[in-house]
């Protein structure tokens, strides 16, 4: 049931963002959910019964997500952890040569997810032990490709955009990840990040759920390039998700 709960939200958040238009510094979107759809679905299977944690991302990263669909989607997390060897996709519109989608030949490897799926791999063995308790959600489908003053490219996250057009968006992922979080009936949200966290405070003010942060996977977050994984179990442990 949850599966298919899931599935109309997300089919219908992945419609609603496609009607947004955004400005600089943004030169390029992409879209997973329309192209990747594939990937996600499968995912979802993995959403049955009630979660006792749920982890939130921001938004896809250029060799994750938006390669496979699927949150924090690193190729080898996905065909090794997830047990996920296959997925149909289509190239994006305006798809920057710099930011090639290639699905699961895509020969780079996200940090992040190869991290976080790594850790929970570590701690759990096995996907079924995981998702029997856990799911990972992200906040906002979308991948957003910057310019930047010298005229590069750059992945960039939801903060990043113009503040009227975030408002706009966030609007509408709010909504959708109220819904998710209804369905999934949580203990705690973790908040991978600071922005994820602040979505959650926001869209989930109303609802007696305890949200925590962790730090973000990312290279890009200098704390988490020595002793993530280690730093993450200790934070989870001391808010009591972890045992």
């Amino acid at each position: 049931m949850n599966n298919l709960l899931l599935t109309k939200i997300y089919q219908r958040l992945c419609d609603e963002v496609d009607t947004l238009n955004f400005s600089y510094p943004v030169a390029s979107v992409y879209n997973p959910l329309r192209y990747a759809w594939d990937g996600f679905a499968q995912y979802l299977k993995y959403s049955e019964g009630r979660k006792r944690v749920v982890f939130l991302g921001i938004n896809p990263g250029p060799w994750g997500m938006a390669q496979t669909g699927i949150p924090f989607g690193e190729i080898n997390s996905v065909r090794e952890f997830l047990g996920i060897s296959k997925i149909s996709f289509t190239a994006p519109d305006n798809m920057q040569l710099s930011y090639p989608v290639r699905g699961l030949d895509c020969q780079r490897s996200e940090v992040s997810g190869r991290r976080l799926w790594g850790l929970f791999r570590e701690r759990f063995g096995t996907a079924q032990n995981f998702f029997a308790d856990n799911f990972v959600l992200n906040y906002c489908p979308l991948l957003f490709i910057g310019l930047t003053e010298k005229g590069t490219l750059r992945n960039i996250t939801p903060d990043k955009i113009n503040p009227s057009e975030r408002e706009k968006l966030c609007q509408l992922c709010d909504y959708a990840f109220i819904e998710a979080v209804n369905i999934l009936n949580p203990d705690y949200v973790v908040g991978v990040g600071s922005f994820a966290f602040k979505r959650a405070k926001i869209s989930l003010i109303a609802q007696k759920i305890n949200i925590i942060k962790i730090l973000h996977p990312s290279p890009a977050n200098p704390q988490a390039n020595k002793n993530w994984a280690e730093k993450t179990t200790a934070q989870l442990i001391t808010a009591g998700v972890w045992q």
